[in-house]
Order: C-alpha cells, then structure tokens, then sequence
C-alpha cells in the first residue's frame, strides 16, 4: 500500500463516485498529508458509514455534507429588476460604483441595498456599498481586510501635550508599529483571540495561526495608519462624560492582516466554485450559509474580525504604554464585515464593504484624510441606509491616477501647510486623493449625528 491516498482507494471503501471523492482528496491533501494512509483510511470508512457524526467537522464535514446532502451546483442568472436600494449622495459617486451595486441587486439572493457617500468602485461590491442577503454571505461583499476597522484612543490629556514633544511622538509611533507584509514585533505577546476553538476545528484556520501569532499588533498597507492627532469633543453632554474642549488621541485603521486575506481568497474560490454566475458578476458569488463552506466562512470571517480587534489593542496597548497615561474613550467601529440583522421584519446578512453600522446610538469614527478631519459620530438608524454610514471620505483619484497625478513635492506643500508630519506614506495616499469630507459628512447628515472631530497630527503609514 503506497502512501499517497488515490481515488481509488476511497472507491474501494464504498465512496460513490461522485464530488465526494474529490472533495476528499482535496482536504486530505491540503491538511492530512502527513498522515499515516491506513489511519486515514479507517477514519474515511466511518465517515462513509456515520456521515452524521461528522457534520461541521474541519476535515470532513464537507465531505459528510456530499454524502448526505451535496451542494447542488448550478448557473445563476441575475434578475431583471433590483431589489430596493437607496444611494446617498449620489452626484458625488462614480457610476461604476453605481453599476456594481446595480448588478449585485440583481442576485437571487438580494433582498435591499444601500450606496454611501463615500463609495468609489471596486471588486463584486462597490467600496462604500451595503447590501442585504437571504440566507447567503458573499466573501466579495465582505472584502479581502475582513474586518478592517477604526479605532480612537482619547488620552487624559489636553492637546497642549503635543507642544515641545514632536520628535518624541514620532519616535513612539516608530517604535511601537509596524507596517506592511514582512514587520513584525520583537516582542510577541499573547492573546485570547489565539485560543479560540475556530484556530483548532477549521484546518485553514490552524496553518494560518503562526502568521497570525507574528502579525498580531500590525498594520497593513496602502490606506492603513496609526497616527496622533486631536480629538475635540463639542457637546458638553457626551456619553463619556468628557467636558467640552480638546483632547489628545490616536487613532488606528487597519485589518486582519494575513489571516483575513487567506480566508477570502479560500472562501471566494469556493463560493465562485459552488454557485456560477455571468462573467461580469462572478466576484459576487455567494456561499448558501445552509451549507458546511458556508457556515465555516461564518465562523472564520468572526474569528478574523476578532483578530483585527486583536491588533488594534495590542497597538493602542503598545502606545498608551510608551505615553505613560490613561486612556479615557476608546471609540471602534469597523467594515468589510456581515452581520445578522433584521431588515423589514427578514432575517437578512448584511454586507457592509467600505461601509460601517450606523444603527440608532451606535458609536463610530469616519476619517477624512491626513490633513482632513475625521468625526466621531453616533448613528441615526435610518432604514433606508439598512443601518449604515460611510467608512470614510472616499477615494476620488484611483492609486495609478495618484501617481500620474501628483508629487512628492506637491504633497509635503500640501502637509506643511496643515502642519501634519507623515512618517511613510506614498504617493497613491495623498490628501488629495480623497473626497472633500465636508460634503460626504452632508450627504450623510440624516445617517449619523456627529459628536466631535479628530484632527490628524503625526501619520505613521507604510513606506
């Protein structure tokens, strides 16, 4: 008996020759192939014989989920109408933007939709795009930073701190982050986030746990941050208690690093694999949450959004540290995630891709750009947002027009006459790439009521 399971093998147990072997072969390979075969073996003749016992099992739920029940495969048209759907700030938005949201209200599965101010195109879902769901969760609609959130620490003390102390603010922010693929902390620490059950039963979950381990505490690329600035509290009868006036902050953006970009790319194929759909939408194929892929992205997509949370404590941890003071808010929200939620008395998963919950009371921050403010806000519920807000002000020129476009030169001008030093950074981020925040926060007026700004000082980004 030769080491390598074959087809064959499985045949000879009494697998039928449909997916079920194939399906198989493919975790076997990919997660047991160090394994001795007669193990497997036995361990494959009971899965034929007691499929369900191991419904929801890592290596063989799948494969339990074709003997009993197969996914059942078929092409996906889209619909000749949409579904219902709002767009906020609509003269403001590219209409590629508009066309991607179009298109994917036209999915079997859509139920509403909703566009931000802030929305610029993308892949599948536009950035700034909402879209409701029955029963189905599309890993496109989510994004590949699954989780990707904002993050603001108000520190006990005034915006006077930064006088005097700029060089030793910028040193703290080298010190204490990490940015982009290769990074990483000298000093690891652990977290409860490692320990949950999902890095255990699901096999993609566990090979990625070292990378998660060596990337917990930083920060991708591209838009992500840390940066020191001034948070400015305007109603005196705030939920914190604070007293109206200026207040020295950090705040973060930045994802699930690795650990989110793998369990996109996994689940994407997976999902364009299960439910084929015309060329021009295939990034929306979606994963029925009836079935084991479907439930297993659930669970990895949480743990990932979990894991973002992680980071930006370790950060913020890091610096309030090096700052030796307390912090006295912290205020997240966070995108590129689906929820659960309850839109025109339906069950429905959300997708909010470039967009974040804005429910009725609910606490965020929206930032502008480096030079820009941002706004801590506190959300409306309006349902015809399905609950939403803008992630930020959008992006108005696209990375490669940025570098067809602007200087170096016309960058530091542009810094320097909002007095912000920027540690890293490149031209594809410059302040000018965004929209005015002003109009976007207009346009959005009736979606969330803003409680205070934060002014960007110090920007620490990638190089």
């Amino acid at each position: 008996m030769g080491n390598k399971l074959s087809g064959k093998d499985l045949i000879k147990l009494g697998f039928p020759k449909n997916n079920s072997i194939n399906i198989a072969l493919g975790q076997i390979n990919r997660y047991r192939k160090r394994e001795k075969k007669e193990s497997i073996l036995t361990e494959a003749k009971d899965v034929l014989l007691n499929p369900e016992k191991y419904e929801g099992n890592g290596t063989w739920g799948k494969v339990a989920e074709g003997l009993i029940k197969p996914v059942q495969v078929r092409m996906h048209q889209l619909k000749a109408t949409r579904a219902p759907f709002t767009i906020f700030g609509e003269n403001e938005i590219d209409q590629q933007a508009k066309f991607q949201l179009y298109d994917s209200l036209k999915l079997p599965v859509s139920v509403a939709g909703a566009l931000m101010p802030d929305a610029h195109s993308g892949y599948g879902l536009p950035i700034g795009g909402v879209l409701a769901t029955n029963n189905a969760v599309i890993p496109y609609g989510v994004g590949v930073d699954i989780g990707c959130r904002m993050s603001l620490s108000i520190f006990d003390l005034p915006a006077s701190h930064f006088k005097g102390k700029e060089h030793q603010l910028e040193a703290i922010l080298k010190d204490n982050t990490k940015f982009g693929m290769y990074e990483t902390h000298a000093s690891r620490v652990d977290h409860e986030v490692f320990y949950k059950s999902e890095f255990q039963d699901i096999p993609l979950l566990k090979n990625l746990l070292p990378k998660a381990y060596k990337q917990l505490g930083t920060s991708g690329g591209g838009n992500h941050f840390v940066e020191f600035g001034i948070a400015k509290i305007e109603n005196p009868e705030n939920e914190w208690k604070l007293e109206k006036g200026e207040y020295f902050a950090v705040l973060s953006h930045s994802g699930s690093r690795g650990l989110g970009a793998n369990i996109a790319k996994h689940y994407t194929y997976l999902a364009t694999k299960q439910c084929p759909l015309p060329k021009n939408v295939q990034h929306l194929a979606w994963l029925d949450l009836n079935t084991h892929d479907g439930q297993e992205y659930w669970m990895a997509m949480n743990l990932a959004g979990e894991y973002a949370k992680a980071c930006h404590d370790d950060i913020h941890r890091r610096i309030a540290k090096a700052i030796g003071k307390r912090v006295v808010v912290t205020i997240e929200n966070h995108h590129n995630f689906a929820w659960k939620e309850m839109i025109n008395g339906q069950e429905c998963i959300v997708h909010r891709k470039g967009a974040t919950p804005a429910a009725e009371g609910q606490l965020g921050i929206i930032p502008g750009s480096m030079t820009a403010p941002g706004y801590i806000v506190k959300g409306k519920g309006n349902a015809a947002s399905l609950n939403s807000a803008s992630h930020g002000a959008g992006r108005l020129f696209s990375r490669a027009k940025c570098k067809s476009t602007f200087t170096q030169s016309e960058i530091k001008k542009v810094l320097k006459a909002n007095d912000v030093t920027l540690i890293g950074g490149n031209i594809d981020e410059a302040p000018m790439a965004y929209k005015d925040i002003t109009k976007v926060m207009a346009n959005q007026a009736d979606l969330v009521e803003v409680l205070g700004t934060f002014t960007p000082k110090i920007v620490r980004m990638d190089r």
